[in-house]
């Protein structure tokens, strides 16, 4: 196993509790058209680009509508969950610390557009100690596509075999899986079931031990 020199991370359900949310809004899109999620149809849009994500609705209800209607609709809904509910994902403050304080260096790759990410991570004071942000938006292939990782690994000067990536749903760490990272899956109560072959292992959350041991830092006491 290569020497690990950077850490990267998802951002949704990962870092943030968004992917609990973003159920709530396609919850919301759909009973104004009275209809309803799915589960089959949130693990198909979970973890892909918006415009993925809503054709997969399109396709899955022979929707009229256009994926620019239903992602303005989105982001209005969005905006007012977000005043009460976002919310970091277990562990990750301690984690987040304790990556820095050993100095590596750390960078997010998100599905989410980058102007969403910085608004989002903005909030909890997070982008300062980042090196990046790629967004789904500044990539040609989306999750599961390993372009996002790969464009990481380049940015950093560094082989994907030296950097560990954190991932909540299958099609995140099927990105970083093929991209050749290590990659760590970490998946919540949205992605429980999620498949995660090719993975080093899974987390119960970003407080597993496994997690500081892979990066040979110190928990925090």
């Amino acid at each position: 196993m290569s020497k690990i020199r950077a850490v990267v991370f998802d951002m949704d359900g990962t870092i943030l509790n968004t992917e609990m949310l973003y159920p709530q809004v396609s919850t919301e899109i759909l009973r104004r058209r009275g209809l309803e999620l799915t589960q089959e149809l949130t693990d198909a849009m979970m973890g892909r680009p918006a415009a993925v994500a809503f054709q997969a609705m399109i396709d899955w209800h022979e929707l009229a509508d256009s994926i620019e209607t239903l992602s303005q609709e989105s982001e209005e809904i969005f905006a007012d969950i977000l005043e009460t509910s976002l919310g970091l994902m277990p562990g990750f403050t301690e984690l987040f610390r304790s990556i820095l304080e050993a100095d590596f260096p750390v960078a997010v790759c998100t599905s989410a557009s980058r102007a969403t990410a910085i608004d989002l991570l903005g909030r909890f004071n997070i982008t300062p100690d980042l090196q990046f942000v790629i967004g789904g938006d500044e990539v040609e292939n989306g999750k599961p596509h390993p372009e996002i990782y790969l464009t990481a690994a380049s940015r950093l000067q560094l082989d994907p075999s030296e950097i560990v990536v954190f991932e909540d749903s299958q099609t995140g760490c099927k990105s970083a899986i093929d991209a050749g990272t290590h990659a760590v899956a970490v998946p919540g109560e949205h992605s429980n079931r999620h498949a995660f072959d090719g993975a080093q292992f899974i987390a119960d959350t970003l407080h597993d031990p496994r997690i500081y041991q892979l990066l040979m830092i110190g928990r925090p006491t």
